[in-house]
């Protein structure tokens, strides 16, 4: 693990106007502020929430992930752990910490305020990053960490209130960051939320020259008595999937090892798009899909009883989180047209359907749990732009099997 950063970095904060998502135009010294103390995970994430005092048993009402990115060896057909990311040890970590604040395990952690929980989540963007310098493009990665915190929290069904961001690098390129800001101003106007503050670390020789890191913290609300728990999930409710963009920001490690070895660039046209043109960097770095809006509006006509968001572990992981013990899913793998990118990248390197699943999203990037007397108005309302697919059930047994 990484240390915490040094005593000697040179720290920023950025204030914020009370409009949603409006930053104001000074830079302000944070000198004398006592910083938090954080915990350095390897290009990765971790959110912890200690449980609320009124926890009960089956209930998570905290969170703890964890999303791992770095370069590995290569070997046959890829596989993520081949390209340094393995995610049997995130999950050993998740337990092992687990054992120390009971109760975590959700997409968001959840703490008690009057008749209210407040919902929070914290990630980053992993290895897209390497994607954004390489590319030039750094106007919608901000987008993507909006997008990783603020589609985790609404999975328990809470209205994103405020974002705060934190950009490190090793050398302050001012035209740089504030391309990075106004993605993560756009992101914000789409979730509804206000990107009420952020903190800039200038760190040399820390990071590489013109390269820089990213992580952002989302809090929201909701109701207790409209909380999404899952609890009330059964064989028989159907599963409903909202489409992704592509990669959105998990896998990208495993992304790159199979670029470099396919041979194409990232100025080259994506493989078996149907004629359409669009290059290699361009269709990876497609911005993560901002759900909040959708998902509030479908959940307010009622019928939804879970939400998966489908990140790092990809369905196999991903959706049985929140599912009761002794249920599963079987997912039709033949509902939705997986997007050209992730058909690209499978047989450019060589990977197994199972492993996809795994680390991918493979098109579908949340997953509704709702009844089926729901299901035919959710999916006779998301038309046009917002489609959605009838992409499977909930059956008796652990785990996902794919028909």
């Amino acid at each position: 693990m990484s240390t915490s950063f040094g005593a000697s970095a040179k720290k920023l904060f950025r204030g914020t106007a009370a409009g949603a998502g409006r930053p104001v135009d000074r830079w302000l010294s944070a000198e004398g502020v006592i910083p938090v103390n954080r915990i350095g995970l390897p290009r990765g994430s971790l959110r912890m929430v200690v449980p609320a005092k009124d926890w009960k048993e089956g209930r998570r009402l905290g969170s703890l992930t964890t999303s791992c990115s770095k370069g590995g060896e290569g070997g046959r057909g890829l596989t993520y752990k081949d390209a340094g990311v393995d995610i049997d040890a995130g999950t050993e970590l998740v337990r092992r910490i687990a054992k120390m604040a009971p109760g975590i395990g959700g997409f968001g952690g959840l703490f008690p305020l009057g008749d209210s929980y407040l919902v929070a989540g914290t990630d980053g963007v992993g290895t897209k990053l390497k994607l954004a310098f390489e590319t030039g493009i750094h106007d919608t990665i901000g987008i993507d960490l909006v997008a990783m915190s603020v589609n985790d929290i609404v999975t328990s069904g809470a209205k994103p209130l405020f974002f705060l961001d934190y950009f490190a690098t090793s050398n302050l390129d001012v035209d740089l960051a504030e391309k990075v800001i106004k993605g993560i101003v756009d992101g914000c106007q789409q979730s509804d939320c206000v990107l009420l503050g952020g903190e800039t670390a200038e760190m040399p020789d820390f990071y590489a020259r013109g390269e820089y890191d990213l992580s952002g913290f989302a809090v929201g609300i909701v109701k207790k008595d409209s909380v999404i728990d899952g609890k009330n999930i059964k064989a028989g409710d159907v599963l409903i999937g909202l489409p992704s963009s592509g990669v959105h920001s998990n896998g990208f490690s495993l992304v790159r090892r199979v670029l470099a070895q396919s041979g194409l660039s990232l100025n080259d046209q994506l493989p078996g798009n149907n004629g359409e043109p669009i290059t290699l960097g361009e269709a990876l770095m497609a911005p993560t899909v901002i759900y909040v809006k959708q998902v509030i509006d479908i959940i307010s006509k009622g019928g939804v009883k879970g939400i998966a968001h489908i990140t790092g572990g990809g369905f196999t992981d991903n959706i049985p989180r929140v599912f009761p013990s002794g249920l599963g899913a079987k997912i039709l793998a033949n509902s939705w047209e997986v997007p050209a990118v992730f058909r690209w990248i499978q047989e450019a390197g060589g990977i197994e359907d199972s492993e996809m699943r795994r680390t991918f999203n493979m098109g579908i990037g949340m997953v509704l749990v709702v009844s089926p007397e729901a299901a035919d108005r959710i999916l006779s309302e998301c038309q046009g732009s917002s489609p959605a697919f009838r992409i499977g059930e909930v059956i008796t047994g652990e785990g996902v099997e794919f028909a």
